[in-house]
């Protein structure tokens, strides 16, 4: 389970809606939420399509410019579903 931090131009695009279509059709589990330091994610699943979601983090939707992504493991709870959650600045 990897969190994420996504910066650059990454609110106001339609990033976390995206980020929930894309993790539904992987069938990743997680949160996306608005943070004071750009998008910031939380992504479940297996290896292999948690690392796929990432990659196409680093392009996003269109009007997007992902400037980087940070990612830590995490020991969060692994939750169930996609939810996009309030932002949190």
């Amino acid at each position: 389970m990897l969190r994420l931090t996504i910066t650059g131009r990454v609110q106001g695009v339609g990033y976390r809606v995206w980020l929930r279509d894309r993790a539904d059709d992987a069938d990743v589990a997680g949160w996306v939420h608005n943070s004071g330091s750009g998008v910031e994610a939380l992504l479940a699943g297996p290896a292999d399509a948690v690392h796929a979601l990432v990659e196409l983090c680093r392009k996003g939707p269109r009007g997007a410019q992902v400037s980087g992504i940070e990612s830590v493991v995490s020991s969060e709870p692994v939750p169930t579903g996609f939810r996009i959650l309030e932002d949190r600045y």
